[in-house]
């Protein structure tokens, strides 16, 4: 049991009946006095009423378990009331509110932050038209959101956003090192997370905003493992392109324990790169992925076969960053796994 900060309150205030104070204390001498509140919950520990946008991506599905499990109230804002509902099934998510767009303004008022990670799945073929809707199916709805928060009266208005934007904002480079403090790349992806950014950015003054660019994510059920285990149980797992390209990844786990410290510690605030301490080439990734699955990762997939499945989206896969967490780091974050090697055997064990 914590003691809360003490504050300062005169006879003026509404005292409650359970607080009980010294009997030697006189009328005149309390006039003004400090009161020392007593509490089972730090201000970290206290409930949030959360509204999520992409709950039910990847990343989004592992959240909202994380803040239900830990009694907070949930938001789930959704364009396909269908598709949540039964991923978020009433009997095993009670008390979760499902809004659908028309909703989401009575969502968002009233919450104490939104998470935002809406947005169309970068790995697919690259057409024009896909390429238009990656761009703009984030950026329609980080302006909805911020136009919603920014129209929440004071009292009302969550207190934090948090936005997802992607380590693609750095461009691609086999040899330089990026952190928070490095420039934007000049490719397609770095145009899609700076306009992502920029949206995000303005949400009212008062309003913490904390931008986590996030790497490639590792988890069982989806994201890039999802693509690459098949293929290692088919004896076809191996290094894409030339192996030499960056992966700049993240535990699930890691990158849900962030967007949750984002939430609720005031420290975080600005830019924060999601991705763990020690990034990889890719072909220590597969070598790695083919040990665990104890699966030969000798098969390359070259390039021009990447780029007949994916086209331009094969940049994806064949191109790369490094990029460290450095204002994590700074911050105190504790990484449950900050090697490739761990994360994997935890995933597939």
């Amino acid at each position: 049991m914590e003691m809360c900060g003490a504050t300062a309150l005169t006879w003026s205030h509404t005292i409650s009946p359970s607080l009980h104070l010294p009997r030697s204390l006189s009328t005149r001498e309390t006039r003004s006095f400090r009161v020392w509140c007593v509490t089972n919950q730090d201000p970290k520990g206290s409930k949030m009423i959360i509204s999520v946008t992409g709950a039910t991506g990847f990343i989004g599905r592992r959240l909202v378990q994380r803040l239900h499990a830990d009694n907070h109230s949930v938001h789930v804002l959704t364009r396909s009331k269908s598709k949540a509902e039964t991923i978020f099934p009433a009997k095993d998510f009670p008390g979760i509110k499902i809004a659908q767009e028309p909703e989401w303004k009575d969502s968002i008022q009233g919450s104490t932050g939104v998470v935002n990670l809406a947005g169309l799945p970068i790995s697919t073929r690259w057409s024009p038209e896909i390429k238009k809707e990656i761009k703009q199916s984030r950026i329609r709805v980080t302006s909805k959101v911020v136009e919603l928060i920014n129209s929440a009266p004071d009292e009302i208005r969550p207190k934090v956003l948090v936005s997802a934007t992607a380590v693609g904002y750095y461009g691609t480079n086999e040899t330089q090192v990026f952190d928070e403090q490095s420039p934007s790349g000049n490719d397609y992806l770095a145009e899609v997370c700076r306009e992502w950014e920029s949206t995000a950015l303005k949400v009212n003054g008062d309003v913490r905003l904390t931008l986590i660019r996030i790497g490639v994510v590792l988890g069982k059920d989806g994201g890039a493992l999802a693509k690459m285990i098949p293929l290692f149980n088919l004896f076809a797992g191996g290094p894409l392109g030339s192996g030499k390209q960056w992966f700049s990844w993240i535990h699930l786990d890691d990158i849900v324990n962030l967007i949750y410290e984002a939430l609720s510690n005031p420290s975080y605030k600005g830019v924060i790169n999601g991705t763990a301490p020690n990034p990889v080439r890719l072909a220590e990734l597969c070598d790695q992925l083919g040990h665990v699955l104890a699966r030969p990762s000798w098969l390359p997939v070259p390039d021009f076969a990447l780029k007949a499945v994916l086209g331009e989206g094969a940049s994806v896969v064949l191109e790369g960053q490094k990029v460290l967490p450095t204002q994590a780091k700074k911050l105190g974050f504790t990484f449950k796994y900050s090697y490739v090697k761990d994360a994997l055997k935890a995933i597939l064990s």
